[in-house]
């Protein structure tokens, strides 16, 4: 009987957390420069002060807590069988192209709490502890894995490359600088170059083929 109720009550602590953060992105699209306190977030989440700061932290607690949820949702996607090819399907691997494409993606369907989320971390001084490069240096192993990048590659290394510029492209996305299809295309250049650049020789001209025949928009 115990492990039944102690799963019980970790399911009402997760049903609490979730509520928790389903509030705060709530206060946040309806003013998006708001300042989010945990008394604001317990009255419209249906909790009280005191376990906002239980189950989530203090204000930079909050905000980790929303990026967890992002890759969460990410990670999610990526594990679902969308649109990879039935090889890539059938070996557990992940196209790069994706990684990219569903991380913009998860980003602009949110943008008031993305925009937020960001600048609040930056000031933070606080960095994700789960990232889409990881999931974006997997994917690039596993393509040099199946021939498809040189074996000398450092895809741990191109990975960096490749996030340093799609987070360039956040930023200027989060600045009101660029729209959503601005911002996606930037970031799939970036991957587009990384992989023409590390291409096998047999796979050279598929990878330059999206260079060809777009411009860096």
């Amino acid at each position: 009987m115990p492990p039944v109720e102690g799963g019980l009550r970790e399911r009402s602590k997760a049903q609490r957390r979730a509520r928790i953060l389903d509030a705060t992105r709530e206060l946040l699209r309806e003013n998006p420069e708001s300042v989010i306190s945990a008394e604001r977030i317990a009255r419209r989440a249906g909790v009280a002060p005191a376990t906002v700061y239980n189950l989530i932290g203090p204000r930079d607690r909050i905000w980790e807590a929303l990026a967890a949820g992002f890759m969460d949702r990410l990670e999610r996607r990526l594990a679902a069988p969308a649109r990879a090819a039935a090889e890539e399907a059938a070996e557990g691997a992940l196209d790069p192209r994706r990684v990219v494409e569903a991380t913009v993606r998860l980003f602009v369907s949110d943008p008031v709490v993305s925009r937020r989320m960001v600048r609040e971390w930056e000031a933070s001084g606080l960095v994700f502890r789960r990232s889409p490069l990881t999931q974006l240096g997997r994917a690039l192993a596993d393509a040099r894995a199946r021939g498809l990048l040189r074996a000398d590659v450092d895809t741990d290394a191109l990975a960096a490359a490749v996030s340093t510029s799609c987070v360039g492209a956040l930023h200027q996305w989060v600045a009101g600088l660029i729209d959503d299809d601005r911002f996606l295309a930037r970031a799939v250049f970036a991957l587009d170059v990384a992989l023409a650049a590390a291409a096998a020789a047999p796979h050279r001209d598929r990878f330059l083929a999206p260079l060809r025949t777009r411009g860096t928009a």
